[in-house]
């Protein structure tokens, strides 16, 4: 086992290094949440991909469309276990936000895409796929942590958990 570099940062946030419970919590849990998790995002995508197929030279709707309401389903889950105060069991987000959710979105699906529609000689919608989604995906995350937060009574980004947003910074 090793034990953490003093001053370390911790790369999860919801781990914390300087509590020994948590530091010495098995990798293999974390890895078993995303794993799964990423079966389940994967397998979705992919019936998603099966019902709403893409044909030669078109634009990839369904992609387009599961990359930007992951993006949003991403945005709306940091909100709700990432800020606020409110505690979720440690391997929700490796679960839902990495596996679920990672799985789910699929940009290396994008890059084929774009690349196929380059092949088939269609570089104005390879160009519109390309700009259009990266577009959507970032509004998306961000528009649905900002609903997100206003619902639950979070100013933007204070993370205080106050309704009014005069708790502490």
């Amino acid at each position: 086992m090793t034990r953490p570099v003093e001053g370390a940062e911790a790369i999860d946030p919801d781990v914390d290094l300087h509590v020994p419970a948590q530091a010495a919590e098995p990798r293999g849990r974390v890895l078993a949440a995303v794993a799964a998790g990423g079966a389940i995002g994967a397998s979705a995508r992919y019936g998603i991909s099966l019902l709403w197929p893409t044909g030669p030279g078109a634009f990839p709707w369904a992609t387009f469309w599961i990359n930007a309401g992951g993006s949003a389903l991403i945005g709306v889950l940091m909100v709700l276990i990432g800020e606020g105060g409110r505690s979720a069991h440690p391997l929700v987000r490796p679960f839902v936000g990495t596996g679920v959710l990672g799985g789910f979105t699929t940009f290396s699906t994008y890059a084929v895409d774009f690349s196929r529609l380059l092949d088939e000689g269609e570089a104005p919608v390879a160009l519109a796929y390309a700009g259009l989604t990266v577009v959507a995906a970032l509004g998306a995350v961000w528009a649905a942590a900002s609903v997100t937060r206003r619902a639950v009574g979070l100013r933007s980004g204070d993370g205080s958990g106050s309704r009014d947003g005069s708790g502490p910074r």
